[in-house]
């Protein structure tokens, strides 16, 4: 298989607050080894993609917070191979970037967008989706995106409705719905026309360019001024410079909500987006009482379904605790339930605002 021009493109900015006091400013969620497996998210990601693109066209894009971790957690990638973002602006901004980048270093280049923190249990199904969703989009003036089926009526996630059918496994787009209520989750669910919005994109470099141009112009303003640096060494002083100015937008609403020339592949590889610490419970080895334990000895008395996630090895013993996060990093410790983690993200802006970056 010739798989010079396909590339991958590695996002792994973001903060993971939801992942807190575990995931931290200085150390996000995609560095950190969660399942005990020797490797971090992100090198898990580095690692499934080699078999389909090669290791020189896999280009990850970080904060520039973080290029010392990504150096440390992939030593084989070169320099050149980071793009260092001076600000967070989401993900159409970070795609645009990836996608002039590459034009400039392969005019027949396709690509695919993977966050760098999802989970993907069966990696051959997984490799045998690229590689078709690959093969579409080299034959096609398409955008395409995986979509999971789902499993429950979850509300955490986007939603893809499936139209009508291209080939088997492909169809076009009908619509996109974002985290819909309960009651609407499971219409969704019952229905089977919907599919989880994975996040994981494919494309050619030329084709979302053009998609951007065409649907999300102030995203592009300033890639278009700086076009003709891409590709050199003064690529990167100018993003340094004019990055900060780009709009914040995620590129499902900048563009996959609005072009016309949408599909989704429907896949099954075993993914999750280990998003919330109740994802990483359902996802991790338990004890007969369906307690998890990170990093850490447990003994537990009448307590079940907690996951317990702690900084050093210690010795946790609890009784009567029924569905918690326990999680120690440290300088913090937060204990909350699991039905309601969806508070973390409030806890963390009131940890800001009462002592600042302190435990941020």
């Amino acid at each position: 298989m010739d798989n010079r021009h396909r590339y991958c493109v590695i996002m792994c900015g973001g903060i993971g607050s939801r992942f807190w006091p575990y995931s931290r400013t200085n150390r996000p969620k995609q560095f950190i080894d969660f399942l005990g497996t020797g490797r971090s998210l992100l090198q898990m990601s580095y690692d499934r993609i080699l078999s389909i693109v090669p290791k020189e066209n896999i280009i990850i894009v970080t904060n520039k917070l973080y290029a010392p971790l990504v150096k440390e957690q992939l030593p084989e990638i070169a320099d050149t191979q980071i793009l260092l973002e001076p600000a967070r602006r989401n993900t159409a901004p970070c795609i645009a970037w990836a996608a002039y980048h590459i034009a400039a270093l392969d005019p027949q280049a396709s690509m695919i967008v993977t966050p760098s923190d999802h989970l993907i249990t069966r990696e051959k199904d997984f490799e045998q989706s690229v590689i078709k969703g690959f093969e579409f989009v080299e034959a096609n003036d398409a955008l395409l995106t995986l979509g999971i089926k789902p499993t429950r009526p979850e509300t955490g996630y986007g939603y893809i409705q499936v139209g009508s059918k291209v080939t088997d496994d492909i169809d076009n787009v009908k619509t996109f719905t974002e985290k819909p209520s309960l009651e609407l989750a499971k219409v969704f669910l019952e229905s089977g026309e919907f599919f989880w919005n994975s996040g994981i994109f494919l494309w050619k470099a030329d084709n979302i360019i053009k998609a951007l141009k065409d649907n999300a112009p102030d995203v592009i303003t300033t890639f278009e001024r700086g076009a003709k640096l891409f590709g050199t060494e003064k690529e990167f002083n100018f993003i340094e410079e004019n990055f900060e100015s780009c709009v914040s937008i995620s590129i499902d609403y900048a563009v996959m909500e609005k072009a016309s020339n949408v599909y989704v592949e429907t896949v099954t590889f075993g993914w999750n987006d280990l998003g919330t610490w109740s994802a990483l419970r359902d996802n991790s080895p338990k004890n007969k009482d369906g307690n998890v334990a990170q990093n850490c000895e447990l003994l537990s008395y009448n307590s079940t379904g907690n996951i317990f996630a702690i900084h050093g090895k210690k010795l946790v013993v609890v009784d009567g605790l029924k569905n918690y996060i326990v999680a120690d990093a440290g300088d913090i410790l937060l204990v909350c339930p699991i039905a309601e983690e969806q508070k973390i993200k409030q806890m963390v802006n009131d940890a800001k605002m009462k002592f600042g970056d302190k435990y941020l």
